[in-house]
């Protein structure tokens, strides 16, 4: 590889979106030919890879940071990796459909902390937040976290997690496929466990 395309991903590494929109421009197209093939056909009328594509677009901005190496083997090599873990969340999130969890069949009832569930869900004990916090505080802690989330982000968790819709449901609410509902969840999860961080630590250590 050239002198000039190293110093591009490294520009990208160092933070120009630029340069890193022009790298996915570039390699995009060749990860999602390589995806597309993995999507089986059952799954195809309710997730495109561009689904995919739009998700890995997003995950490559947010942690472009973690990239070590400014070769063009090693981004390709990590622009796929992140597609194929976010295809794995879509069909995992696909198939659950097929079984959910009693607390998704219906709408969770208006006494329902479902504040608490998320942080649960996320990692952190709501035995140790009841007892360390109020649930304002609970609530205000979550709510400054959702603000800090991509867009879509958080747009699904408010929708499937604190509001209890389906994942069609939600499909239809923010205009993507049942699959991007998936991924974006998944995705999601994962940025807000990594936000709260500490707090979470703090939630699941208490005595």
């Amino acid at each position: 590889m050239g002198t000039a395309e190293q110093q591009q991903i490294a520009r990208a590494i160092a933070g120009d979106h630029g340069a890193l929109g022009d790298l996915l421009g570039r390699f995009g197209g060749q990860v999602a030919g390589l995806i597309e093939g993995q999507i089986g056909a059952q799954w195809r009328s309710v997730l495109d890879v561009d689904d995919v594509m739009q998700v890995t677009y997003l995950e490559a901005f947010l942690h472009i940071d973690r990239l070590a190496k400014a070769d063009e083997r090693t981004f390709l090599a990590w622009l796929r990796r992140i597609a194929e873990n976010n295809l794995r969340d879509a069909l995992r999130g696909l198939q659950c459909e097929k079984r959910p969890p009693p607390h998704r069949r219906l709408r969770p009832p208006p006494e329902c902390d479902t504040s608490l569930d998320l942080l649960e869900l996320i990692g952190a004990s709501t035995t140790s937040v009841g007892r360390e916090v109020g649930r304002g505080e609970v609530g205000h802690l979550l709510e400054g976290a959702l603000r800090r989330l991509p867009v879509d982000y958080a747009a699904v968790l408010r929708l499937y997690d604190l509001d209890g819709l389906s994942a069609p449901e939600v499909a239809r609410e923010i205009g993507r496929s049942r699959g991007a509902v998936h991924m974006l969840r998944a995705r999601a999860l994962v940025r807000l466990r990594e936000l709260l961080g500490s707090e979470s630590k703090f939630f699941s250590d208490a005595p």
